[in-house]
């Protein structure tokens, strides 16, 4: 796991030097990276049962979801993605990533006046992708600071993913708070590694 930050490393510190190093990736090692997560991915045994896909739209320099999603829908997948809605997170089931509009901090998001709600009962039997600039091998990670997605996911009974390029991986623990929800598993460019393994099997 690349990372020479330590645990006493601030939050905020964590943050700008993740996004430093992002921007140094080359386009063409980036999508390569990617490719390999997406294919770690699609054949976790969890992700082939799972009939519905909690997605995110990649937001400046996170990982490409754009073909995690097209792909699910080829797998005859539900997706579904966020709208911060007073500083909530509700997911909406979407099939097509066009008509997508600019929400909060310019992430763009569905038009709830043309999507459908996903139901609370389909929450059980599916994964969330969860963003974050880097985690840790206990899945926690340090997102860009609204808490938004450790809000959603501290009742969330599906299965906490995140995709995650190797260089986003700290060696190190992250500092982390009473309310940070760490991921069940990290699918990376290199691995599948089981951060609870009873969630994940």
């Amino acid at each position: 796991m690349a990372s020479t930050y330590g645990e006493d490393a601030s939050k905020s510190a964590l943050r700008s030097a993740y996004q430093a190093v992002e921007t140094q990736l080359a386009p063409a090692h980036a999508e390569r990276v990617d490719r390999e997560v997406r294919i770690h991915f699609t054949a976790m045994k969890a992700y082939q049962k799972a009939p519905l896909i909690l997605a995110y739209i990649t937001y400046r320099n996170e990982m490409d979801t754009t073909a995690v999603i097209e792909r699910a829908w080829k797998d005859g997948k539900r997706v579904a993605v966020p709208v911060c809605d007073r500083g909530k997170l509700v997911f909406y089931l979407i099939d097509t990533l066009e008509g997508m509009r600019a929400g909060s901090r310019g992430v763009l998001e569905p038009n709830p006046a043309k999507c459908t709600i996903v139901d609370e009962a389909d929450l059980a039997d599916s994964i969330c992708l969860v963003p974050g600039l880097v985690f840790d091998a206990e899945g926690y990670r340090i997102g860009y600071g609204a808490g938004y997605y450790d809000n959603f996911l501290a009742d969330y009974p599906g299965l906490k993913v995140g995709l995650v390029r190797t260089l986003r991986i700290s060696s190190n623990p992250l500092p982390h708070d009473d309310h940070d929800v760490p991921m069940d598993v990290l699918v990376s460019d290199g691995s599948v590694w089981m951060c609870n393994r009873k969630a994940a099997e």
